[in-house]
């Protein structure tokens, strides 16, 4: 049995530990720092977790710490807490290399993940670097893994995670549209949530082609599909989608210099 020591617990962390609680994962005895004294009570009182009263008791307790603040609360954290020697140090907090949290938690087996909420239910993409490291193996559990060889690769990892945030507003966009156009919102989410499914469903299955080529193969040119998708590039639809990409790789890779 592994314990797990958690330092930050937010709504990341609390959808992380839920999943390791319902998948009956190795990592049952979880101890949890009081910061968001809240969240802790809840998941100590929902779950056979403990919430400690200061973030080093966390720390003594544990054989491996998950930290979970966001990156601007890692200094105050580090004057905080001494972690023991070789305790292997897990991050969860965006655009904080590996060199920067030895710096600031001193040498050790220190790895990053990148999930996302669907961790609460054991369907996360799981990207952790590197790609040897505890990490893989304690979160497996929370979803499909995907292992990384280098921190520009986990940082482009961290894009996608950023594009599943945004996949909620596009969705919501597609509903709203629908039920603007007299469609109850019930049907509007099941049609748009099936069409999503659909399509990674039929991707999946058809893994040997290329994405584009299974698209054109539906938006065959005189079709209604083909007719949206040129509203779609008309109105800077896919440039925008790049856009957004670009400005959160270049904020990531900013970070670190």
């Amino acid at each position: 049995m592994i314990k797990l020591g958690v330092l930050g617990v937010g709504d990341l962390t609390d959808k992380m530990i839920r999943g390791l609680s319902r998948s009956g994962s190795v990592a049952t005895q979880i101890f949890l720092s009081p910061r968001n004294h809240d969240k802790a009570a809840a998941l100590a009182s929902d779950l056979q977790c403990t919430a400690m009263s200061s973030n080093q008791d966390v720390v003594e307790a544990a054989d491996v710490v998950l930290i979970g603040v966001r990156p601007a609360h890692l200094v105050e954290l580090a004057q905080q807490v001494t972690l023991k020697p070789s305790q292997p140090l897990i991050s969860v907090a965006g655009g904080v290399s590996t060199a920067d949290l030895r710096r600031l938690f001193g040498e050790r087996d220190c790895s990053r993940a990148m999930l996302s909420y669907a961790s609460e239910i054991n369907r996360s993409t799981v990207a952790v670097y590197p790609a040897a490291s505890l990490a893989a193996q304690l979160l497996a559990p929370l979803g499909t893994v995907v292992l990384l060889a280098t921190e520009r690769e986990f940082e482009l990892a961290t894009v996608s995670a950023c594009m599943n945030g945004w996949f909620y507003f596009l969705v919501h966009e597609l509903q709203q549209w629908m039920t603007e156009k007299g469609v109850s919102s019930e049907q509007a989410r099941a049609l748009v949530f099936s069409s999503v499914e659909d399509c990674v469903a039929y991707s999946r299955h058809k893994a040997a082609t290329p994405i584009d080529e299974l698209g054109r193969s539906i938006a065959t040119p005189g079709t209604y599909t083909a007719a949206g998708l040129e509203a779609l590039a008309q109105q800077g639809g896919y440039t925008a989608w790049r856009a957004a990409c670009d400005t959160v790789f270049k904020m990531l890779v900013q970070e670190q210099q």
